[in-house]
């Protein structure tokens, strides 16, 4: 369940961006927010400690709200066709923060460092999208 919980928004990043003109606008949506959504869901279920620390969900639950927001606020883009990128963007973000939040301890936090150097690259690519 714990490595459901750090994949999913991975492979929705992956998905949206691979696979994001096939899909469409919805598609990636659809896929990008359900997984944050079920990670969301997941780590709220796995409420116990086992190598990584899920006693702050605030970071899951803000994700899972921002990724539900975008949907409405991205539909207005007159860009549209470039939705799927943001998605992915969106959903890479969230599992780097997820990493790099929910790190136990210092060496987890320490190993983790490449993960604090995706959050800056994802928010740079979210912030110019």
């Amino acid at each position: 369940m714990y490595l459901a919980i750090i994949t999913l928004p991975l492979l929705g990043s992956i998905a949206s961006g691979l696979f994001g003109r096939k899909i469409g606008v919805t598609g990636a949506q659809l896929i990008t927010s359900s997984l944050v959504i079920l990670t969301t869901l997941l780590a709220i279920a796995a409420y116990f400690e086992a190598g990584f620390h899920f006693d702050s969900l605030t970071v899951l639950i803000v994700s899972c709200l921002v990724h539900i927001y975008s949907i409405g606020y991205m539909s207005h883009d007159p860009r549209g066709r470039h939705n799927q990128r943001f998605f992915s963007y969106l959903s890479l973000f969230t599992w780097f923060m997820i990493i790099l939040v929910t790190s136990e301890n210092l060496l987890l936090m320490f190993v983790g460092q490449p993960f604090s150097a995706g959050v800056g690259i994802c928010s740079y690519l979210l912030v110019n999208f």
